[in-house]
């Protein structure tokens, strides 16, 4: 005996009715099977080895400026970037990029929280380029990178003391 799609669908709303009310949505709230995309199948094999309802949620926008979080389908890994205009490039491969990158006019017109923000990205960045690194050579460039991260780290959290006690 051959099922058709809507056939299949209508089964397995009438098997979820029992279980989850006399709703005709057999997913959560927000939730519609398939995501009521025709190419996408309303259906599909769960756990069980059974066939469940493939539950999408819908009407999924951008999530709200400030929360950090990146948009769906979104390559973006890092942050997202919702001021372009803020943005500093930095480098940290040695200790004289990172030089440059606090010598910089876009990074010197910040507001010392920002400058604060920036100058953690490049320690959390050559840290992690050190740890990472096999060649002896660059291993020690990278050390000296990170060690002068470090310290402009410190000092800078020596300089939001001293702002906040003179609050």
């Amino acid at each position: 005996m051959k099922i058709t799609r809507r056939e299949l669908r209508q089964i397995i709303i009438q098997e979820f009715k029992k279980y989850k009310g006399k709703s005709d949505n057999p997913c959560w709230p927000g939730h519609s099977p398939g995501g009521g995309d025709p190419k996408e199948p309303k259906t599909k094999v769960g756990k069980s080895g059974k066939r469940v309802a493939n539950c999408k949620k819908i009407n999924e926008t951008d999530p709200p400026k400030g929360t950090g979080k990146k948009p769906k389908g979104s390559s973006r890994r890092l942050y997202t970037d919702e001021d372009p205009s803020d943005t500093v490039s930095v480098e940290f491969r040695t200790a004289a990029a990172i030089r440059r990158t606090l010598a910089k006019k876009s990074f010197k017109s910040k507001s010392h929280k920002r400058q604060s923000q920036i100058i953690n990205l490049i320690h959390q960045r050559a840290r992690a380029a050190y740890k990472n690194a096999k060649d002896p050579k660059t291993k020690a460039r990278l050390k000296r990178a990170y060690e002068y991260a470090e310290q402009k780290k410190e000092a800078s959290k020596k300089k939001t003391e001293r702002m906040r006690k003179n609050k």
